[in-house]
C-alpha cells in the first residue's frame, strides 16, 4: 500500500510539500482550514491533488502516515493535537523536500535580518553562477524546487516555526545573526523555548560543516555550549582574537577561510545592523569556495530588500522609509539607531508579547511624534503616552500617512517599523508595507513637486 501523506495548509510551503509528495506516487491529500488561494487550488488541480478548504475531515486527515504541516499553524492548533494523540509524525515541508535533494543546504535564522542576509548570499551565489534557489520564507518552497528544478545549492531562509518541525535536516553552512525576544506568544511566554527552536539549526551539523554567528551575542554564547556543530566562523564589529569577520573604520576585514578587505564605502547596504548581515553573507560565500573578487563585486550591486528600511519619498523635504517588516522590538531598535533626523515613528499591529523598553531611550532621543497604527492601540499607549511626544491613533495606512505628514516637520523622517505582526489590518507585512508606499506617492501626486 503506498504511503499517505497529509498536507495541512496550502500556502506556498503546503503548496510546493504537496506537488512533490504527489511526483513521488505518496497517496496526497491537503486540507486548509481557511480559505486556499486561487493560485494554489491551480496548482493542485492541474496535478490531481486533491484537497479542502474551510474544514479539517477527521477521517481523511487520521489515517496519515506522516503530516506534513505549514509554519502558519501553530503547535497547538487543534487538528495538530489530534494527529499528534493518534502517533502521526508530524514534519516541516523543508525537512520534507530535504530528503530528495543531494544540494547543500545554507541556512539562515536569527530574530532580525534573515530577510537581507538571506537575499544578499542569495545574490553573490547567483553572481558567481553557482546554480542556486532561494527558499524558506522567501522565493518558491523548496520542496517545489526539489520536484521540479532542483539546484545545486540553496539559500534557506528559516523562522523557528520552520525549525519546531525539523528533526534531520542538516545545514552545512548554518548562519545565527541574533536572537533577541519575538513570537512569545507561540512559545508559551519562554524565552527559553523560543531560543530551543532558534538553535535547532545546528542539530545534524558535521565537523566539516561550518556555523556563521555573531560572536557579541551573549544569548548564542551561552548556548553554544549545549549543541554539536560545524566549525565556528564568528564575526563582529570589532577585532578580537578567532573572529572571521570584523570591521574597522574602512572596511570589513574576512579572515578565513581566504582573507581579504571589503571597502565600506563601496558596500551597498549601510547602518551596523547590515554591517554585521554583509559580514555574515561574505562569511557563508567565502566558505563556499567563492572567489573574493566576486564577493566583493556582489556586496556592491545588492540593491536591498522591500519593506527593509526601504526609502519610498522625499515630500516637503521629509524622508518617508518603509521598514514594514520590522515585526519586533529589536528590529525596530536597528532601524531608530540608524536614523540621522528627528523621526516621526509609526507602531502597532498585532503585539506578540512585545517588551518596549529596548526601544525607550532611543524613541526619547530621536522621536518627535508617535503614530499608532492597529486595531487596539491599548498596550502602546500605556506605554508611550507618559513620554510626553506628540501621539496619532490610527486605524489604516490612509489615516496613518495623513497623520505622519501632518505631524512631520521639514528635515525630518517618517519612519513605518511597527515592532508588531500586520495580522489586526492587513494580509501580511508586504501588505502593510505596500499600503504604506501608496498612500506615500497619492500623497506625492497631490503635493507636486513635494
Amino acid at each position: 500500500m503506498e504511503k499517505r501523506i497529509v498536507v495541512l495548509g496550502a500556502g506556498e510551503s503546503g503548496a510546493g510539500a504537496a506537488i512533490l509528495a504527489h511526483k513521488l506516487g505518496f497517496d496526497t491529500f491537503v486540507s486548509d482550514f481557511g480559505k486556499i488561494g486561487d493560485k494554489y487550488k491551480a496548482m493542485l488541480d492541474e496535478r490531481g491533488i486533491k484537497w479542502e478548504e474551510g474544514t479539517h475531515t477527521e477521517s481523511l486527515i487520521l489515517n496519515a502516515q506522516e503530516v506534513i504541516k505549514s509554519p502558519g499553524i501553530p503547535n497547538d492548533a487543534p487538528m495538530v493535537n489530534k494527529v499528534r494523540e493518534a502517533g502521526i509524525p508530524i514534519i516541516s515541508e523543508i525537512e520534507f523536500a530535504s530528503r530528495y535533494t543531494k544540494a547543500k543546504m545554507v541556512c539562515i535564522t536569527g530574530s532580525n535580518g534573515k530577510t537581507t542576509t538571506t537575499s544578499l548570499i542569495y545574490h553573490i551565489f547567483r553572481e558567481a553562477g553557482i546554480n542556486v534557489g532561494l527558499a524558506g520564507n522567501m522565493g518558491n518552497s523548496l520542496a517545489l524546487q526539489v520536484a521540479e528544478c532542483d539546484k545545486d545549492y540553496y539559500i534557506v531562509e528559516l523562522s523557528s516555526f520552520q525549525l519546531d518541525n525539523m528533526y534531520e535536516f542538516r545545514a552545512n553552512v548554518a548562519i545565527l545573526l541574533n536572537i533577541s525576544p519575538d513570537h512569545l506568544d507561540r512559545y508559551d511566554h519562554s524565552m527559553q523555548n523560543y531560543v530551543n527552536a532558534k538553535l535547532r539549526i545546528l542539530q545534524n551539523q558535521q565537523p566539516d560543516d561550518a556555523f556563521v554567528f555573531w560572536n557579541d551575542d551573549p544569548i548564542i554564547q551561552q548556548e553554544l555550549q549545549k549543541y554539536p556543530h560545524g566549525k565556528l566562523y564568528p564575526f563582529a564589529e570589532r577585532q578580537r582574537e578567532g573572529l572571521a569577520a570584523y570591521s574597522d573604520k574602512h572596511c570589513i576585514i574576512f579572515t578565513e577561510p581566504t582573507p581579504f578587505n571589503m571597502e565600506l564605502e563601496e558596500m551597498s547596504l549601510t547602518g551596523k545592523h547590515n554591517l554585521y548581515n554583509s559580514m555574515a553573507a561574505g562569511i557563508s560565500a567565502n566558505v563556499a569556495g567563492i572567489r573574493k573578487e566576486t564577493i566583493r563585486a556582489a556586496l556592491g550591486s545588492f540593491t536591498g530588500v522591500e519593506h527593509r528600511l526601504e526609502k519610498v519619498a522625499r515630500i516637503d523635504n521629509v524622508e518617508y522609509i518603509n521598514d514594514s517588516k520590522a515585526t519586533n522590538v529589536n528590529s525596530c531598535w536597528y532601524a531608530l539607531q540608524s536614523m540621522k533626523t528627528k523621526t516621526v515613528l509609526i507602531l502597532g499591529g498585532k503585539d506578540k508579547g512585545n517588551d518596549y523598553n529596548e526601544i525607550a531611550d532611543l524613541v526619547r532621543e530621536k522621536c518627535s511624534a508617535l503614530v499608532f497604527l492597529g486595531a487596539d492601540n491599548s498596550k502602546l499607549h500605556a506605554f508611550f503616552d507618559s513620554f510626553g511626544l506628540p501621539i496619532a491613533d490610527t486605524k489604516s495606512a490612509a489615516e496613518c500617512v495623513e497623520a505622519a505628514s501632518r505631524m512631520a516637520k521639514s528635515g525630518e523622517t517618517v519612519l513605518l517599523s511597527p515592532c508588531c505582526a500586520s495580522f489586526d489590518l492587513f494580509k501580511s507585512y508586504e501588505d502593510r508595507g505596500r499600503q504604506f508606499k501608496d498612500e506615500v506617492n497619492r500623497l506625492k501626486e497631490k503635493g507636486g513637486d513635494r
